[in-house]
C-alpha cells in the first residue's frame, strides 16, 4: 500500500506542477500514469514541439518543459507509479481514498487530484490480423527499456516525432533499424527528419517510404513483417516491430467513479477550487470543465495552485496556512535543506 497526502492521476504538465505547489505546503505527492514515463502528451507525442505561451519562456520545447517541471518538483521527492492505469476508487469512512491500478497496486491518500489531461492514453494500433498474438512477443507500442533492443533488428512505423526520435536513438543500440512510413513526408521536427536522412546516408537506418506494414509473421514470437511498397509485398526479417501512430485519449475507468461528466470531461466547481461532486476529489487541467474553461497549460498551472490550497485545508483541518512568497521565504525541501531566496531589494523613489 502506497500512502501519500495527494494522489495525482496523470503525469502531464499540470500533474507535475502540482507536486511543486503541494511541496510548498509540506504535502507529499504520488503520481499514477498509464504511460511508462512522465510528461503526458508533451513527452509522448511532440517532445520537440515549441510552446509559446508558458510565462517567462518566449519559446520552450515540450520535452524541455517536462524536464524543467520534473527538476522543479524533484526536491519534494514525489513517488511515481508509471505504466499503470488508475482503475478503481474506494472512499473510506474517514474521507480518505484507496485507488487501485489495473495491475493491482494500491494507493491510499487523503486527497485525489485527477490531472489526466484529455484522459488516459492508449496507443493507436495498426489494423493487422494477428497483431494481438505478437503483443509483448515482438510488438511493442512504447520503448520502455531501450537496452532490450541491443543488437536486435527493429522496425519502427510512423511519421511523427516519436517514430523519428526513437529511430535516431536506436540507431546506436540495435543491430539494424528500419523506419517505415506511408508517405515520403514526415510530420516531425525538421531537425529530426534531417538527422534520419543523414543516418540513412550513413547506412545506419533503413528508410522505406511510401510503404506500409501489412502483415506479421512468426509462430510464438515475431520473426518477420510483410511490407507493401509500390504495389509489391516484401518480407522483412525483424526481432521487434514498434508501431508509433500516436495515442488515443479516453477518460477510461475514471468515467465510472460516480463523477459528474459532461462531454467526456469532469465537471468541477471553479468557485470551490476545482473540486468535483465527490468531496476530496479534484479535477485540474484539460480533464475538467466549467463555465469559461480554457484548455491551456498555464490555466492548468493556476488550477493546480488553487487545488493545493483546498487540499491543505482538507488534510490539516483547523490549521491556517499563511501564504508566503517564495521570493521572500525560499523553498523548503523534504530533505531538511532550504533554498533561501535573496532578500528583496527595496528601491526608494526620491
Amino acid at each position: 500500500m502506497i500512502k501519500t497526502d495527494i494522489l495525482i492521476i496523470g503525469a502531464g504538465p499540470t500533474g507535475l506542477f502540482t507536486v511543486f505547489e503541494a511541496g510548498l505546503l509540506k504535502l507529499k505527492c504520488h503520481i499514477i500514469d498509464a504511460l511508462p514515463q512522465p510528461g503526458g502528451q508533451l513527452a509522448e507525442l511532440y517532445p520537440k514541439k515549441p510552446i509559446y505561451d508558458i510565462p517567462g519562456f518566449p519559446e520552450v520545447l515540450a520535452g524541455d518543459l517536462v524536464d524543467n517541471l520534473l527538476e522543479q518538483g524533484k526536491q519534494f521527492e514525489p513517488g511515481f507509479t508509471l505504466g499503470e492505469r488508475a482503475e478503481t476508487i474506494e472512499k473510506l469512512e474517514d474521507g480518505s481514498f484507496i485507488v487501485t491500478t489495473n495491475k493491482g497496486t494500491q494507493h491510499h491518500a487523503s486527497v485525489v487530484a485527477i490531472a489526466g489531461g484529455l484522459g488516459s492514453f492508449e496507443p493507436r494500433k495498426p489494423i493487422l490480423e494477428n497483431l494481438g498474438h505478437f503483443e509483448e512477443n515482438g510488438v511493442d507500442y512504447f520503448v520502455k527499456n531501450p537496452e532490450q533492443y541491443r543488437d536486435k533488428k527493429v522496425v519502427i512505423a510512423g511519421g511523427g516525432d516519436s517514430a523519428l526520435d526513437w529511430s535516431i536513438f536506436l540507431a546506436d543500440v540495435a543491430s539494424e533499424v528500419t523506419l517505415v512510413h506511408r508517405r515520403n513526408e514526415f510530420r516531425g521536427a525538421l531537425d529530426s527528419v534531417e538527422k534520419v536522412q543523414e543516418l540513412k546516408q550513413a547506412g545506419k537506418i533503413n528508410l522505406i517510404t511510401p510503404a506500409e506494414v501489412v502483415g506479421l509473421q512468426g509462430e510464438d514470437k515475431l520473426e518477420a513483417l510483410l511490407i507493401e511498397k509500390d504495389g509489391e509485398t516484401i518480407s522483412k526479417a525483424t526481432d521487434y516491430f514498434i508501431p508509433l501512430f500516436g495515442l488515443s485519449p479516453k477518460l477510461g475507468p475514471i468515467g465510472d467513479w460516480g463523477l459528474e461528466i459532461e462531454k467526456n470531461a469532469i465537471k468541477v466547481d471553479n468557485s470551490l477550487d476545482y473540486q468535483t461532486n465527490i468531496p476530496g476529489i479534484f479535477a485540474i487541467g484539460d480533464v475538467n470543465t466549467y463555465p469559461g474553461k480554457l484548455k491551456l497549460i498555464l490555466c492548468g498551472f493556476h488550477e493546480a495552485t488553487m487545488m493545493c490550497q483546498a487540499a491543505y485545508n482538507i488534510i490539516n483541518p483547523g490549521k491556517k496556512y499563511v501564504l508566503k512568497y517564495t521570493t521572500v521565504s525560499g523553498v523548503d525541501g523534504f530533505d531538511g535543506t532550504k533554498k533561501q531566496a535573496p532578500k528583496p531589494v527595496v528601491q526608494a523613489i526620491v
